[in-house]
């Protein structure tokens, strides 16, 4: 049988990963190994799709036992195949998956989904067989997307590389990339995506990831132009500098990244000996981070596709202002409530608004914000229109929402009311129509409207569109900059909890604001170091096995006396001899007593997949009970400290109640800035706590320091 023979120009060993992405996505050829002519089993179902669908590119099956399947020359193995093939879709067993690999890449494939089963999801015999066939594709320079992957739908170009049965139903396209990590669940996601006919470009499921990661496929969807959001579906992460990434792309692009995460990431919790590691856990740590780099985070699948309905339409929301019209006041004040705990203001319309809504708004009806135009619409639909109108003409409405309930005899006139609204109205508006008829959603929908069942979605989602504007001038602001890391200190053997004098005057050295320590083994030295500080001081117990000093009686406070220092220095090591008989006592640390009304805890911690983390929160004992923290990814600048300062629960605190006055803010995000700097040039830096700092009128000082350092290389 005479095969047909092609050629590609391009070698896959000269492609770069980013080209051979490309060509996975957009491919001119696809073989199928293992192909069937059964079109109904997982080995014939993409052959299917292609058929159906109408794939104009080259289709090559591969599978000994057949001649031709469907009207297609069927190749008896993988060396017959012409060479520079596109992609292969693989679906063998898994033993015979390497072997399968290593033969596409001597035919110059650019690149290999892989259904097959039986790998890293099977347990340590299935890691290593796994390992083994990463080891195998990278040695043949194929690219792997999966193994144990439903594959992919580029419904642009109808490339139908998949099993999945969304692909059964119309795939349409549309504005819309979703790459998911779970096959079913993220089948389940583009369903409804499909259902609520927001148009799906690209569906992506990356299995097992034994090569090709989440970040990689997404950043390849986002830099299609025919793409405005993209979604996805997490259940861990390696590889945060990928996400990174992936999301200042998303913002230079002006494209949002709406994320569902669940379960943990892949390094699991540690014992920590700080307090920042403690509270690091690892969804705190992600949540801190996408949210630093603007990518929005949905609860479930369907805060995702209500996120995704409002972000899909080219209307953006430029800032937090909401206008709210419905028929029921008591609708409105819910979603008046909603908002302020979302971060939407309901804001003052000015008069000059509600004297022109005044002009034709009954008199029983509320031109105020939210504006009650009542049920008078149902006789006078212009009510409804010219009150809408009016409202996002104001100077501080950024966003509106429209709440209304059944109205099944009058679908017709509301679609064109709404019809109207939008062509005279440049700022984004949502509908909220609780019951609403079938037909008036779909009909809304064709129009590009949002459309919600219930106010506090629809104000939810405005709040997301909000926030994704914010994201975006921050990002054009600051361009995430990369900040420069400080130059670290002189290597040092010391490993696991460092001294505290040394690591007090390393973080000194980096421009940490530190209250000065002085190491002493007695209470004679103790009364001499007293006397040259000339003011109270609080003696600490120094030892390698203690990290939280109160804990263990080891901080004696406010001593300023020779008797007071004598009879502190007994006091502390009777009462770390009675509750730590063990420990190892270095000595005793004299220190000043510092200033300051506001207690903060500052710390570090290197999270396996996100790197150096930096955690600013309420100080004192009671961190751990509070846990009122924020982190961020390390370095960044001042203004990022100032978010995370805005972001606690004490915020309010910081300027000044009942009296106090407030403490110098700049001054404390400079010090986390600085300390983002150097914690980052510190290879072995494994965590950090600077608990408490006290912050005054003279600004932020660290009284207490626990360092930890990995071994030495």
């Amino acid at each position: 049988m005479n095969l047909p023979q092609f050629e590609v120009q391009t070698h896959f060993s000269k492609l770069s990963r980013v080209e051979a992405i490309h060509r996975l996505l957009h491919p001119e050829s696809i073989a199928i190994i293992g192909a069937s002519a059964n079109l109904d089993k997982v080995n014939g179902r993409p052959l299917k799709h292609l058929l159906e669908k109408g794939y104009r590119g080259q289709i090559l099956p591969v599978n000994p036992k057949y001649r031709e399947i469907k009207g297609l020359a069927c190749y008896p193995d993988i060396e017959s195949l012409p060479s520079g093939v596109d992609i292969a879709i693989v679906a063998v067993p898994a033993a015979d998956v390497i072997a399968v690999i290593e033969s596409l890449g001597e035919r110059g494939v650019a690149a290999a989904v892989v259904f097959s089963s039986g790998f890293g999801e099977m347990g340590k015999e299935g890691q290593l067989l796994e390992a083994s066939l990463t080891d195998a594709a990278q040695r043949a320079g194929v690219l792997l997307c999966g193994p144990n992957c439903l594959g992919f739908i580029n419904a642009f170009e109808n490339v139908y590389a998949t099993f999945s049965q969304y692909a059964d139903g119309d795939t349409g396209a549309g504005p819309v990339g979703f790459v998911t990590q779970s096959g079913a669940f993220g089948t389940a996601i583009a369903a409804l995506i499909r259902e609520q006919d927001l148009g799906l470009g690209y569906f992506i499921n990356t299995g097992n990831e034994a090569d090709l990661v989440f970040a990689e496929l997404a950043l390849a969807v986002v830099e299609d132009p025919r793409i405005t959001v993209v979604a996805g579906y997490l259940e861990g992460l390696v590889n945060g500098e990928s996400l990174v990434r992936l999301a200042e792309r998303c913002l230079e692009l002006n494209k949002p990244l709406v994320l569902t995460k669940v379960g943990r990431m892949g390094a699991g919790a540690r014992a920590a000996a700080s307090h920042t590691g403690s509270l690091a856990v690892e969804d705190a740590v992600f949540d801190a981070v996408i949210s630093q780099y603007g990518v929005l985070r949905a609860r479930n699948e369907e805060q995702m596709l209500d996120m995704l309905e409002a972000l899909i339409q080219p209307r953006r929301c430029l800032g937090t202002g909401l206008g709210i019209a419905t028929q029921s006041g008591g609708a409105g004040v819910m979603m008046a409530d909603r908002a302020e705990e979302v971060g939407l203001r309901v804001s003052s319309i000015s008069k000059a608004t509600q004297q022109r809504l005044g002009q034709f708004l009954p008199s029983f009806g509320a031109v105020n914000n939210p504006v009650d135009v009542t049920g008078q619409f149902v006789a006078r639909p212009e009510l409804l229109r010219e009150a809408v109108i009016t409202l996002l003409d104001d100077v501080d409405i950024h966003v509106g929402i429209v709440w209304l309930q059944l109205m099944t005899a009058h679908v017709d006139a509301l679609v064109s009311i709404f019809e109207e609204i939008q062509s005279r109205t440049e700022k984004p508006f949502l509908v909220c129509w609780v019951a609403a008829p079938l037909q008036a959603r779909v009909k809304l929908r064709q129009l590009g409207i949002a459309v919600y069942g219930a106010g506090e979605r629809a104000v939810e989602a405005a709040a997301m569109m909000a926030r994704f504007h914010a994201n975006v001038e921050r990002y054009r602001s600051s361009g995430f900059v990369r900040i420069e890391a400080a130059s670290p200190v002189p290597e040092s053997r010391l490993t696991g909890v460092v001294p505290t004098e040394y690591a007090s005057a390393w973080l000194a050295r980096a421009g940490i604001p530190m209250s000065p320590i002085t190491l002493v083994q007695n209470a004679d030295e103790a009364v001499d170091a007293w006397k040259t500080f000339r003011q109270a001081v609080v003696l600490k117990i120094e030892s390698p096995d203690v990290t939280h000093k109160t804990e263990v009686g080891g901080v004696v406070l406010n001593l300023d006396s020779e008797e007071a220092v004598r009879r502190g220095a007994s006091v502390l090591l009777s009462n770390v001899a009675r509750s730590f008989p063990a420990a190892r006592i270095s000595g005793i640390l004299v220190q000043p007593m510092a200033e300051g009304h506001i207690e903060l805890v500052v710390g570090a911690k290197r999270d396996p997949v996100f790197g150096m983390m930096i955690m600013v929160g309420t100080g004192g004992t009671m961190i751990e009970v509070m846990k009122d923290v924020v982190f961020r990814r390390a370095p960044f600048d001042t203004n990022e400290g100032l978010c995370m300062l805005e972001q606690l629960r004490m915020s309010a605190l910081l300027d000044g109640v009942r009296g106090q006055k407030g403490i110098d803010r700049s001054a404390v995000a400079s010090m986390l800035s600085v300390l983002s700097r150097w914690a980052v040039a510190m290879p072995r830096l494994i965590e950090l706590d600077l608990n408490p700092i006290r912050v005054g009128q003279s600004g932020p000082i660290a009284v207490d320091c626990v360092m930890v350092l990995d071994e030495a290389s």
